[in-house]
């Protein structure tokens, strides 16, 4: 049951770092879609994922179109944006074996053409004030993440989600 996390163009080192930290504590993998608002080599991004960097499964893909080739094989996907008509917590992004979460760059979000073509793929993570935008993209990755575990957890026994190491 495979969790595949997807940021496309992402634009802040924090923020991939951070969300590769997640893809590890999760046992996802990380898809990074170029171009890249930075190097994967820079001290930054090493630092956000602390040590875990090197034990981060990330992918990195040339563009969209080579990544969405592969799309179909991956899993149920599922886009986040601010313009999602439905919210993530209706979504069954549980029920399946595999899934993927598709998350938009920084500054701009996912493509329209993306918008376009997968209209009835796209999810909104609700905000009670107009004053906020957008939540941050490593946290947004986060919840996402987690929210596919505790579906499972409550589709396979009912109960709540239980890690090892965890009392």
């Amino acid at each position: 049951m495979a969790i595949h996390v997807v940021l496309v163009h992402p634009e802040i080192h924090w923020n991939t770092g951070n969300a590769g930290r997640t893809c590890l504590a999760t046992g996802a993998t990380l898809h990074l879609i170029e171009p890249l608002g930075f190097s994967l080599d820079e001290r930054e991004v090493k630092r956000a994922g602390l040590d875990y960097w090197e034990h981060v499964d990330v992918r990195v893909w040339p563009n969209w179109d080579a990544f969405e080739r592969e799309l179909p094989s991956l899993g149920d996907a599922y886009f986040f944006s601010t313009k999602g008509t439905r919210t993530f917590w209706d979504a069954p992004m549980g029920h399946g074996d595999d899934v993927v979460l598709v998350f938009g760059r920084e500054t701009g979000g996912l493509p329209a053409e993306l918008h376009a073509r997968y209209a009835d793929r796209f999810v909104t993570m609700p905000m009670h004030s107009t004053r906020v935008r957008s939540l941050n993209l490593s946290t947004s990755v986060a919840i996402a993440a987690y929210e596919v575990l505790r579906q499972r957890a409550t589709r396979d026994t009912g109960a709540r989600v239980r890690f090892e190491g965890n009392s």
